[in-house]
């Protein structure tokens, strides 16, 4: 099903989006001010492609460890993303999920437009990664956060 959809998504305006989000990263490596947000850009244009069966999700949450984006450098820059890009993105991919889901048919794609939203707000430190590996990583963490809470 994930499939259907992301061939729907991809030839209905994915395509569009994942290159303007290219587009944005190209102009943020350029500036030389924007290169710690252009590998967010190119990690929302790849998910914008195909966001089906994908899901956004913390670099730490997912590795166990620590980097430059998961830091307070990326808080930060997360800050300063919000300010002048994030929230007028994610507006937009907000507007687009309404729009989407007035026709019962576009619910779906109305609900990936939130999942970019969602990352347009503060997208350094997150990842790209399949709602399985999103899951079970989850997982991992609840069951050694019980474990240190059993004391064990």
């Amino acid at each position: 099903m994930k499939t259907i959809g992301n061939l729907i998504w991809f030839i209905f305006g994915g395509l569009l989006m994942g290159l303007g989000w290219w587009l944005a990263g190209l102009v943020a490596l350029i500036t030389i001010v924007g290169i710690p947000w252009a590998r967010s850009c190119f990690v929302i244009g790849s998910f914008a492609f195909f966001p089906f069966g994908k899901e956004a999700i913390d670099r730490r949450e997912l590795s166990g460890q620590g980097d430059i984006g998961t830091s307070p450098l990326g808080t930060i820059g997360n800050v300063i993303w919000f300010v002048f890009a994030g929230i007028w993105l994610a507006i937009g991919h907000v507007c687009s999920a309404v729009a989407c889901c007035v026709t019962i048919i576009g619910i779906p794609f109305g609900w990936q437009h939130l999942k970019l939203a969602g990352i347009a707000l503060a997208p350094i430190g997150k990842t790209v990664v399949s709602t399985d590996v999103a899951a079970a990583s989850r997982r991992m963490n609840a069951e050694a956060s019980v474990f240190r809470m059993r004391g064990a």
